[in-house]
């Protein structure tokens, strides 16, 4: 008889460590490691399903689902590698031909990612009244102009968030060309308002796709090696989780999952739905606000790699303070990073036998901290101390700064550099170190629920309630039709934006749903996945 399916795996690929939790139905952890993070990540991914696999021995058959949060996307934009070759159409002429698309980018990931672009009449005002006629010819000269060089295409369309009918039918246009099955990322499905950062986030999603098809062969491999029967999702930067066949075609949704999970996490184990988290890892410091025990999301541009985008992302401050931080001046003026050994640091740091004086060595001359292979020599000692004193005057800092003022708020300290974190800081009410909480981001993915979303515009006046309603059905039923729990399904977010500019009064309503995975076998009554949910 076979086992029942009830654990599952959380994975956290970060830039130091790799970590992983095998959690079951009750949300106890059953097995956790921390492993190096490899120079190819996936080897990293493989040492943790290995050795959790170990420590469950005949109990591995009852892993039913991992969810994986990862760097990928995130590096492959900063490190400008892997990225693929994008023609980009912009539908608003002649409104929107001042500023080219990319124009702001830097030039060295701009000459990576572009194949061309092109500004063609087309598009909506906000209200959904037409601008212009689509230039449907247009398309198709654009398109067989890049066929032999895009990896993908990317379309945006003025105001496509109010009215995507130009979208999807230069989407069938390009397909019509170059196969059904060809790589299209459109801007109504990635971002908000805002034709310049929506369409930057678009081309970029179109340059990951390759990147996410990696990942996902990756991960397909790894768990074929370990003989693991699984559902796998993909964790996203709201806190919640994506299918995979989501992640491959939304794969900027992954960037800055990997603090989201670090938030979800620390609320979990802490018990604490608000308060602000700092993720202290190998390579830097990551500070965020919890608010009903999701992250805070940005109400500001993103800036990824150099490019303004409006896509959601968790609201969140990295600083230069990590395990592997390097520390270097003197015992006078100590100077704290920004530069890090990362992955190295097993090697590199005074207290495994290296050279490099890192915050792990200083957490270890303080006695904050015992762990490594070698003593640290009195002649570093001094500095070391010194970059202690500098460590609490950077948290309060970086407090003050994401907190905006309220000092009411608790610190949970979570990641494998929590020890760095003063007993007591000014900004906040106390300190919190929960149980596993160097394993937080791990446990943020294995915990995290699914979600889906409604973003639309309404007319304000009496059929506004009716209108607010449907919206909050639609947001629940893409929830469910991407995995959740249908009888732990609820409203987790909520957000009204007046569009004063408008001939008649409106109202932006952004709802979001979220809710816990459903258990394996449960079937679901609301049909097939609904276009836009997002796990």
């Amino acid at each position: 008889m076979s086992k029942p399916k009830d654990l599952r795996i959380g994975i956290d690929v970060g830039g130091t460590n790799t970590d992983a939790v095998v959690m079951d139905e009750q949300d106890r952890i059953v097995a956790r490691t921390k492993q190096a993070t490899s120079r190819d990540v996936t080897a990293g991914m493989q040492a943790a399903l290995t050795t959790l696999i170990g420590e469950l021995g005949d109990d591995a058959e009852r892993i039913g689902r991992v969810m994986l949060g990862t760097t990928h996307a995130t590096n492959a934009i900063l490190e400008r590698r892997a990225l693929g070759k994008v023609g980009v159409i912009r539908l608003g002429a002649p409104a929107t031909m001042s500023l080219s698309p990319m124009e702001s980018w830097p030039i060295a990931l701009r000459d990576t990612v572009s194949v061309g672009w092109t500004i063609l009449r087309g598009g909506h005002y906000i209200d959904g009244r037409r601008i212009s006629e689509l230039d449907e010819a247009g398309i198709a000269e654009f398109v067989e102009s890049v066929r032999d060089t895009a990896d993908a295409i990317a379309i945006t369309a003025v105001f496509s968030p109010a009215s995507n009918e130009d979208e999807l039918r230069a989407a069938e246009i390009v397909r019509g060309i170059l196969g059904r099955d060809f790589p299209i990322s459109m801007s109504h499905d990635i971002g908000s308002l805002g034709i310049v950062e929506r369409e930057s986030a678009t081309i970029l999603n179109a340059a990951l796709f390759g990147v996410a098809g990696q990942v996902v062969r990756a991960l397909d491999d790894v768990l074929l090696e370990a003989r693991l029967d699984v559902e796998t999702y993909f964790a996203q930067n709201d806190g919640t989780l994506m299918a995979t066949e989501f992640a491959e075609q939304f794969p900027i949704l992954t960037i800055g999952s990997g603090p989201a999970n670090s938030l979800r996490g620390a609320a979990y184990l802490s018990g604490e739905p608000d308060a602000i988290v700092v993720d202290v890892g190998g390579t830097s410091s990551d500070l965020g606000v919890l608010v009903g025990g999701f992250p805070r999301e940005s109400a500001a541009a993103v800036e990824i790699g150099g490019v303004h985008t409006n896509f959601r992302m968790p609201d969140i401050l990295a600083i230069a303070l990590g395990g592997g931080t390097i520390v270097a001046g003197t015992p006078e003026e100590p100077v704290i990073g920004p530069q890090s050994v990362g992955y190295r640091v097993s090697t590199e740091a005074l207290v495994f036998g290296g050279s490099t004086p890192t915050l792990s060595d200083a957490g270890n001359a303080a006695g904050l901290a015992s762990f490594g292979t070698h003593p640290i020599g009195n002649s570093h000692r001094e500095l070391l101390q010194a970059a202690i004193g500098c460590i609490e005057e950077m948290f309060v800092d970086a407090v003050d700064r994401v907190s905006l003022g309220r000092t009411t708020l608790p610190l949970v300290a979570v990641g494998g550099g929590a020890y760095l974190v003063p007993e007591k800081l000014a900004g906040v009410t106390s300190v919190l170190r929960p149980a596993n909480g160097d394993v937080a981001n791990a446990v943020g993915a294995a915990i995290a629920w699914v979600s889906g979303r409604s973003d639309g515009i309404h007319a304000q006046g009496g059929d506004f309630k009716e209108s607010l309603q449907a919206s909050y059905d639609e947001a629940i039923q893409r929830a469910i039709s991407a995995g959740a729990d249908p009888e732990r399904v609820e409203i987790v977010e909520h957000i009204e934006i007046p569009l004063a500019y408008l001939t008649s009064p409106a109202v932006r309503v952004r709802v979001k749903a979220a809710g816990p995975l459903r258990k394996l076998g449960v079937a679901h009554s609301v049909g097939q996945r609904a276009e836009h949910s997002s796990v």
